[in-house]
């Protein structure tokens, strides 16, 4: 697989292009399938949050897929390609590896070590799974990215380097509106980024809670689960008088709640008793003009980022990044190793029709044998090649799973005069099947 990253995120682009970039709706689910449908993609897979667009692809060739990807990306997120292609980052090969698995390990988060870039993860595989755009290549590095980020929390302190969005934009919150606990709040919205706002505030010891959603239904089993309650979600604007705190995150392609909802909710209030909102949102759920209103604070995904990159980094990074760094060389040499295997397998197979052959051969020219010297010459002429095999086919698996090994495949197929086409029916075979094979004696008899 040779895997290819095109994206841009918090760290490449300003929010305000990554606000005008956000894919909601169906546009996702018609990127990854045009993005798979391209020729120059054989692989894909999508990572979209609020703050990082990634299309992860397996391609022929790099300039072409670049090009490809690029172009995918601005159609379909409504943004010029010019404008967009200056903001784009590119990872190719062992480094697009390094960047997931960095990814998943919350090193390259807004707030540094959270665990939701987890969850997230396995949503994009999950939809590369479901939309059949996803192999065997991706399906593998992201099950890999999944279980280094589960390492990451486990051996380190990550998560003490940062909390979860929620956590850190509530802490913001507090700063510029006193303490959480006690406050009456709304959340408006009940997805998985809602859910975890909502239940972050019963646990912060707010009052009263609000539940707010498009789909009602989902509003109530939120609000059940966690004894809060619901309001219609187009009475908003009239609730926003009546709570202290309003979280959002919708999903929304346009502004939910107006700076004109906010000045009427706001009237009565002073700075030192602020209707406080934190817009989780992209793009944003809060119109910007909040910002500049008496009697409100906006915290948003760009203040947020402001604030935390003024917070000192935990010793525990360091840590984590030797982690993806041990974890990157391990899977790439895994990935060289399983290039050869085909190889090997095919050069089992020749050499062990070449065996039969002979033997035939000799039955043919010595048809009197008895039986049993018949079975002896059998065995011998197997163990004779076998015992050739080994000790090489063992060797080039080791030589190749070492960084440039990937030409030892070739000078294996050249030495031996393999058929191309062998090698790849081997590759189109399970890998149950192709294990199997590889274990294998040329004359049949397991190693």
């Amino acid at each position: 697989m040779s895997l290819l990253v095109v994206g841009l995120s918090h760290r490449s682009a300003p929010v305000g292009l990554l606000e005008r970039a956000a894919l909601t709706g169906q546009v996702p689910t018609r990127l990854l399938h045009d993005t798979a449908a391209s020729p120059a993609v054989g692989e894909a897979a999508l990572v979209n949050t609020c703050n990082r667009i990634e299309l992860y692809a397996d391609v022929d060739k790099f300039h072409a897929g670049v090009a490809e990807l690029s172009l995918l990306l601005a159609h379909h997120s409504g943004v010029d390609l010019e404008e967009l292609t200056s903001h784009l980052y590119v990872h190719y090969e062992d480094r697009a590896v390094h960047h997931l698995f960095s990814v998943a390990c919350g090193l390259d988060s807004m707030v540094v070590g959270e665990g939701q870039i987890l969850g997230q993860l396995r949503d994009a595989l999950a939809r590369a799974q479901e939309e059949h755009t996803a192999g065997r290549g991706l399906n593998e590095l992201f099950q890999q990215a999944l279980r280094v980020g589960k390492r990451a929390h486990s051996e380190t302190g990550i998560d003490k380097a940062g909390q979860s969005l929620v956590t850190f934009g509530l802490e913001q919150v507090a700063a510029g509106a006193g303490e959480i606990a006690g406050k009456r709040a709304l959340v408006v919205g009940a997805g998985s980024m809602s859910s975890l706002a909502a239940a972050t505030l019963v646990r912060a010891g707010v009052a009263d809670l609000l539940i707010a959603n498009r789909t009602a239904e989902r509003a109530e089993r939120l609000a059940a689960n966690l004894g809060a309650r619901t309001v219609d979600f187009g009475k908003v604007r009239e609730t926003l008088a009546d709570v202290d705190l309003v979280i959002s995150c919708t999903g929304a392609a346009g502004v939910v709640i107006s700076a004109e909802d906010v000045a009427a909710a706001v009237a009565v209030r002073t700075a030192a008793n602020p209707l406080a909102f934190l817009d989780l949102a992209m793009p944003r759920d809060v119109d910007h003009a909040v910002h500049d209103l008496a009697g409100a604070l906006l915290v948003d995904l760009e203040s947020l980022s402001q604030a935390h990159a003024a917070t000192p980094g935990a010793g525990d990074v360091d840590a984590v990044v030797g982690i993806v760094a041990d974890e990157v060389e391990a899977f790439g040499a895994a990935q060289r190793a399983a290039r050869i295997a085909p190889t090997v397998v095919a050069l089992r197979q020749m050499a062990s029709e070449v065996v039969l052959s002979e033997l035939g051969r000799l039955n043919t020219r010595l048809p009197d044998l008895d039986e049993r010297t018949r079975a002896e010459v059998s065995q011998t002429v197997k163990r004779v090649v076998d015992k050739l095999l080994h000790a090489p086919t063992v060797r080039v698996k080791q030589l190749a799973a070492e960084p440039g090994g990937a030409g030892y495949a070739d000078a294996l197929r050249e030495l031996f005069d393999l058929d191309p086409a062998a090698v790849q029916a081997v590759s189109r075979t399970p890998i149950g099947a192709q294990a199997k094979a590889d274990t294998t004696h040329a004359g049949g008899s397991p190693r």
